[in-house]
């Protein structure tokens, strides 16, 4: 076992209200002075950057994750993590599909910056990515389940578009098997408050929602995960399967 630190939720500066100064050069330089080993990507709505990210994380020794933060229909917000950049891109072309097209105004919003693995701006996401889609919670909890990923919910200790905040309380369905929380100190809080929490026994994880270079984790949040025989795909597959709720032996 081999104890691994991770920021399971940033965002690049495809995501309108991320700084342009969060393209995934600077994102993967900044985990690796924060001693971080695993970091997902997870733009809102979107995993174009995702190509670039994996391909620049993957040169520098940080093992990527390609995902998105996708706000629902109900206009929560849920983390989509994937086993491989494929299954990440295949669901972002799917959220594409189904998002409410609105024309972005970047002098409002901000800019939305697809780039390369050289950092360069090569496009523009024309749609305005803050929206929700038209995606039910159970919807998109089935959709990333048939891809092999895993679907749960965002910063349920925040009131913006936190799924407690939203819907009033921690729902029976779906059966979601993780949540995250921003911070990490409110965790004895949220178990207290919402029991449905602790007697299912989620697997809870605390990431950074970075939007700023300075606001990624330092050191990050630490899962053991058996790596023999090691390579970037098994430990990236372990992590799943932990945010799952599968543990060694099961």
């Amino acid at each position: 076992m081999s104890l691994y630190r991770c920021d399971l939720h940033l965002h690049s500066c495809l995501s309108p209200c991320g700084d342009e100064d969060m393209t995934p050069g600077n994102i993967v330089g900044m985990s690796l002075l924060n001693g971080l080993q695993i970091v997902a990507l997870t733009d809102h709505n979107s995993t174009k950057n995702c190509p670039a990210f994996f391909k620049i994380a993957k040169a520098n020794g940080i093992i990527p994750v390609a995902g998105m933060e996708l706000t629902t229909a109900e206009d929560v917000h849920a983390v989509c993590l994937f086993r491989d950049l494929e299954s990440a891109m295949e669901f972002g072309e799917f959220v594409d599909a189904r998002r409410f097209k609105i024309k972005n105004e970047p002098e409002i919003f901000g800019r939305q910056c697809i780039t390369d693995e050289n950092d360069e701006v090569v496009g523009e996401e024309e749609y305005l990515l803050l929206n929700a889609s038209y995606l039910s919670l159970e919807e998109a909890y089935a959709e990333v389940k048939r891809r092999g990923g895993v679907c749960y919910p965002a910063h349920i200790d925040r009131s913006s578009n936190g799924i407690i905040s939203m819907l009033g309380d921690f729902p029976p369905d779906p059966h979601f098997t993780a949540f995250e929380l921003n911070d990490i100190a409110s965790l004895a809080n949220c178990l207290e408050k919402y029991p449905v929490l602790r007697e299912r026994g989620l697997t809870y994880v605390a990431s950074s929602d970075a939007h700023y270079l300075t606001d990624i984790a330092e050191e990050g949040f630490a899962v053991e995960i058996d790596d023999e025989p090691y390579s970037s795909q098994l430990v990236r597959d372990r992590l799943i399967d932990y945010l799952l709720g599968k543990r060694e032996g099961e």
